[in-house]
């Protein structure tokens, strides 16, 4: 009967796949524009590699429209800074226009010290079109010397020249876009890109006309601010051209998520799981092997009673092997909240890689994160209640509180520091009070009351008896050699899982600090799989020497053992802090600092959880299999 089901969901699946063509996400569906219609041009923040600080874009004195309005953005776009307003460029469907003037400016001395402060610090002017954010398209030769092209986001506000900075006054607008006359009713577009330029126009042109200077020709004069001088004049210009594109639109983010040299991270990506696979597949292979060898030995000499007395190795610590650990609350709390994270991450991968948070739904990721986070709540205290009755707890409110209130605390009050420094930088990227508000409300109403609600049930539920009866004296532990003592074999252990994701770790922070897109959802989605059968069988074999070296001190063992590779997380975000970025401001440093410590506390609690579960049901499974008087 099950089979039957499970193959009339299959059939229905693969029916349904083909409409898929008809199918558009929410808010990512084509709009198809027909000769003249309006085609809107939206600003977004500026950015810059060596501050870290986005600048909101009508903080430099740039053409304004006559009102300026605000598209409204999601909870995701909010806490990445993204702040969307409305254009003066006026681009119209299908029509060139070789060069048209936008406005001239008349610069105060601060706006020309703001303009040359933004040169030099290289910031990027971020646009978008269609849902299509601009980028600057340049050309490159791969590994086999072919000629191939890369974007790279936005374009610069200028360039710097010691002692003089160039300011881009003029910008080429291409549109590209794809037409189907069977399918579709319009043009779609499919490209935008943008060639930024600077060029001292002759301000002398009659009204309703353009200078003779426009458009810029090859060679042309650059436009060059002077610092601290009054009323330095500036004419910005532009040109918009539309060319017919091969590309259809379902594929139409396929150049801009290869702004990176794809070769590299494909056979890197690679290279990294055959390595894992490999070491896991042995590691496999040999606890295998000596586990059968143990259980068939403790097995023959349960036949003999003599031999029975003259037990080794693991089983000599059964009495002891399920004594709860110290400090039982806070492991409770952190493997409640290490389910929370896990949770999360399992479900936001699964809508990732079926393309439900595409780039082109700006904030879905950060929005779909942060509200399933909240929507774990209910697993992290069904399982913190549990864990802890297990170790015999008695106060249940205290550990309930202390899973949704600990952990989440530490997370928001780093943010919200770094939040108020940014604030004081008088940027734009600082998260608006309103949101902050939001967030702790969906914390405070949402989070907490669903971890009460799961530890209810959590506690309410009988736990697991252990296999084998736990001694009132504890035994004495015997001297541990160097490398089997604590500090050693955690850090030891945390080598391996932090192995099996590193490649990947920095291409998602160039994704994060280099302003880049990530979209290898598919290949992310293997990495984290090969994560989680790294960080249970290193935790597994760990274990298995740590109790047949007789110390049966395990679990806070089994959690940091696989956590620890977040310390490895972290040192290696340091290494490319200084070998990568570009940061020279202090505070920039700082934000840098900040986060990355949340990322590592998050990656803590998820490996150490995976780690704790494998390394209790294999001690589980271990004991039960034993024969114990």
């Amino acid at each position: 009967m099950a089979r039957v089901i499970l193959l009339r969901a299959v059939l229905i699946v693969l029916a349904l796949a083909c409409y898929a063509h008809a199918f558009y996400l929410p808010g990512v569906a084509p709009i198809e524009y027909n000769t003249g219609d309006r085609v809107y041009l939206s600003v977004n923040q500026l950015t810059s590699v060596h501050t870290q600080l986005p600048m909101r874009y009508y903080t430099l004195p740039f053409c304004r429209p006559e009102t300026i309005e605000d598209d409204r953005e999601n909870l995701g776009e909010l806490l990445l800074g993204d702040r969307i307003e409305n254009s003066p460029y006026l681009l119209a469907a299908k029509q060139s226009e070789s060069c048209k003037v936008l406005c001239p400016v008349t610069l105060t001395k601060d706006e020309a010290n703001a303009f040359i402060e933004a040169i030099e610090q290289e910031y990027r002017v971020h646009w978008i079109v269609d849902g299509l954010p601009s980028a600057t398209k340049k050309s490159m030769t791969d590994a086999n010397g072919e000629p191939k092209s890369l974007y790279e986001a936005g374009h610069p506000v200028g360039e710097t020249g010691k002692p003089t900075s160039i300011l881009n006054n003029h910008v080429d607008i291409t549109i590209l876009y794809h037409e189907e006359p069977v399918d579709y009713t319009g043009a779609r577009v499919v490209g935008f890109e943008v060639r930024a330029h600077s060029v001292a126009h002759n301000l002398d042109y009659p009204k309703d006309g353009t200078p003779s200077t426009c458009p810029p020709q090859s060679g042309a004069a650059p436009l060059v601010l002077e610092k601290d001088k009054e009323g330095q004049k500036v004419l910005f210009t532009y040109s918009v051209k539309w060319e017919q594109s091969e590309h259809k639109w379902a594929s139409r983010w396929d150049s801009y998520l290869l702004m990176t040299d794809d070769q590299i991270h494909w056979f890197s990506i690679i290279n990294s799981l055959m390595i894992v696979l490999f070491l896991t597949g042995m590691v496999a292979m040999i606890m295998m092997r000596t586990l059968h060898a143990d259980v068939r030995r403790y097995r023959e000499m349960a036949e003999n009673a003599e031999e029975a007395q003259e037990e080794t190795g693991w089983k000599l610590v059964h009495g002891d092997v399920f004594r709860a650990p110290s400090h039982p609350m806070l492991l409770a709390v952190s493997v409640g909240n290490g389910v929370q994270v896990f949770a999360m991450t399992v479900v936001t991968m699964i809508f990732a890689v079926l393309g439900f948070l595409s780039p082109a739904n700006r904030g879905a990721l950060m929005t779909a994160m942060v509200v399933l986070l909240v929507v774990m709540g209910i697993c992290s205290g069904y399982y913190s209640a549990r864990i802890y009755k297990m170790f015999k707890g008695k106060n249940l409110t205290r550990n309930t509180l202390a899973t949704a209130m600990l952990y989440p605390s530490i997370v928001f009050t780093i943010f919200f520091v770094l939040n108020t420094i940014i604030m004081g930088q008088k940027t734009y990227g600082a998260v608006p009070f309103l949101t902050l508000l939001e967030v702790l409300g969906l914390w405070l109403c949402i989070s907490v009351p669903l971890a009460f609600l799961g530890a209810y049930f959590g506690w309410k539920k009988p736990v697991d008896e252990p296999p084998v009866r736990v001694n009132q004296i504890p035994r004495q532990i015997p001297e541990q050699v160097w490398y089997m003592k604590p500090i050693v074999s955690i850090l030891m252990g945390g080598i391996l899982p932090f192995g099996a994701i590193f490649i990947e770790l920095f291409f998602i922070l160039s994704s994060i600090w280099l302003h880049k897109f990530y979209y290898l959802f598919g290949f992310l989605f293997i990495v984290f799989v090969i994560l989680i059968l790294t960080c249970a069988e290193i935790t597994i074999v760990m274990c298995y020497f740590q109790l047949c070296s007789e110390d049966y001190h395990w679990w806070w063992r089994a959690f940091l053992t696989s956590g620890a590779s977040a310390l490895y997380v972290f040192l290696y975000s340091v290494f490319y802090f200084f070998s990568r970025l570009q940061i020279t401001k202090f505070v920039s440093a700082m934000l840098y600092m900040g986060y990355t410590a949340i990322m590592a506390l998050e990656f803590f609690l998820l490996t150490g959880t995976i780690g704790f579960f494998a390394c209790y049901y294999f001690v589980r499974q271990i004991y039960s299999s034993i024969k114990v008087d």
